[in-house]
């Protein structure tokens, strides 16, 4: 705990069983109080893995419901077991959980409500191995997605997140995708919401066994992002109404 706060890390797992343990082992147990894992279906012996290592929560999906379908069951777990502070950390190890304290202490100190582990802040993006064209994609949807959402953010497109319970209780994360635009759905929900968005700088991680999508897939994830962004613009502006800002 921090400050009396409880705080539950979850990890959104597909195929992790890699690289789960690397992640679980550099988490800061002496202020994480719970840590639940979601397999979404995966192939490989991920949940074997986490049985292993001692992973408490473990909540198997029969059926593979997809990143925003995995996130939603972690958030519904953590806001049952009780977090005040839940972050979000993928187990593919390519963001550290070094950073899990710096993030929580924004929280529980009440300076934001939302932290995001930044690649882009600082020049380590790629140097640590992000491909040129996921940097400049990165680039351009960001510029973007700051003027239409009328916002000032380095980056939207980070796994890395912590979220104070008031705003996963707030916004309404389940009128959102299943699919990866999930995570752009949920900061366009926040930033609607009046909630104010810290960043920390993360290093930056990319090697063979890392989860990423396609070129295809990046395409399909772009165009989405944009379609929320034009939402956003059209929302904020009282141009028309959509379900995920009720």
């Amino acid at each position: 705990m921090l400050n009396n706060k409880k705080i539950i890390v979850v990890l959104p797992a597909y195929n992790a069983a890699k690289t789960l343990e690397d992640t679980y082992r550099e988490i800061p147990f002496d202020i994480v109080d719970d840590v639940i894992v979601v397999d979404d279906a995966s192939i490989d012996n991920t949940v074997e893995v986490a049985h292993r290592i001692g992973i408490k929560h473990i909540i198997m999906h029969e059926k593979n419901k997809g990143y925003g379908g995995n996130q939603k069951t972690c958030y519904d777990t953590a806001l049952k077991l009780g977090a005040d502070i839940i972050i979000m950390l993928h187990p593919d190890y390519q963001y550290t959980p070094k950073l899990i304290p710096s993030m929580a202490y924004l929280i529980s100190n009440e300076l934001y409500t939302v932290v995001l582990g930044s690649r882009i802040l600082g020049k380590g993006a790629i140097k640590g191995g992000m491909p040129v064209y996921k940097y400049i994609f990165n680039r351009f949807l960001t510029l973007t997605q700051n003027i239409l959402i009328n916002e000032k953010i380095s980056e939207y497109h980070t796994g890395y997140r912590a979220f104070s319970r008031e705003v996963l209780e707030k916004i309404n994360y389940h009128a959102n995708s299943d699919d990866f635009v999930f995570d752009n759905q949920v900061l366009s929900q926040i930033v609607y919401a009046g909630f104010h968005i810290a960043e920390v700088s993360c290093p930056t991680k990319y090697f063979s066994d890392s989860s990423s999508i396609n070129f295809k897939r990046s395409i399909e994830y772009g165009i989405g992002v944009l379609k929320t962004s034009f939402c956003h613009f059209l929302q904020r502006t009282h141009l028309a109404k959509f379900k995920i800002y009720e």
